[in-house]
């Protein structure tokens, strides 16, 4: 594998014939080398093939902004997702949920915390979600020492959702969006049947699921409608 652009001493974009350029990551795998050498597979530690063009050009750009271990965190949660909760993400998420977590250690080591208004809806609305982010705080915890709030669980489970359901990376917008329609939905159930869920309750789940689709549909729809 020949490299095509050096990002920083441990990342490097590299060209093969006939194939997509790929970015590699290893410890010190560009330390010495110069545009047309060829890589030490050795060092190889991570390879990412990404096929949207507009994805891997801001991959490279954030890999020259923040250390690599913020996308090696990113990876585990990913891997996590789609082994233990079988989620299908689109290769955003490797551009949007590094560079939150990233902020969110920078914030969490000045002092500064970030409330999440939407916690208790994600709670409720995206609960495989918000278990796949009570994981990643783990996560996040082991590799950098640092103990994150529920608050971020929720947001990560935002990234986790934004992932599943598009391509636009700054759809986390439209899950607000989408979010508030259930809740107001639940809202109405409830005061026109004079009664309550069992929100632990499967088909309560089940509901909420299609209630899901046909919002983002909804919201999707009225975004893209001209009169």
């Amino acid at each position: 594998m020949k490299i095509g652009k050096i990002l920083n001493n441990n990342v490097v974009v590299v060209y093969e014939k006939n194939e997509p350029e790929k970015i590699i990551m290893g410890c010190g795998i560009a330390f010495h080398k110069k545009v047309g050498d060829y890589v030490d597979e050795t060092k190889v530690d991570k390879v990412f093939s990404l096929v949207n063009q507009d994805i891997n050009l801001k991959l490279q750009q954030l890999l020259k902004d923040i250390p690599m271990e913020y996308i090696e965190i990113t990876e585990k949660i990913v891997e996590y997702a789609k082994v233990k909760a079988s989620k299908v993400l689109n290769d955003f998420i490797y551009i949007t949920l590094p560079d939150h977590i990233h902020m969110a250690i920078l914030r969490e080591k000045e002092g500064v915390s970030t409330k999440n208004i939407m916690l208790w809806d994600i709670k409720r609305f995206y609960k495989d979600e918000f278990e796949i982010g009570l994981h990643a705080l783990k996560f996040i915890e082991e590799k950098f020492q640092m103990k994150l709030s529920e608050d971020e669980a929720g947001f990560i489970a935002l990234h986790i959702v934004n992932a599943q359901m598009d391509n636009d990376y700054n759809a986390i917008k439209e899950i607000g969006s989408v979010t508030k329609l259930i809740h107001q939905i639940i809202k109405i159930l409830k005061y026109h049947f004079h009664t309550d869920f069992d929100e632990e309750s499967v088909y309560f789940y089940r509901f909420i699921t299609h209630l899901k689709f046909f919002a983002l549909g909804l919201c999707s729809s009225y975004e893209t409608y001209t009169p």
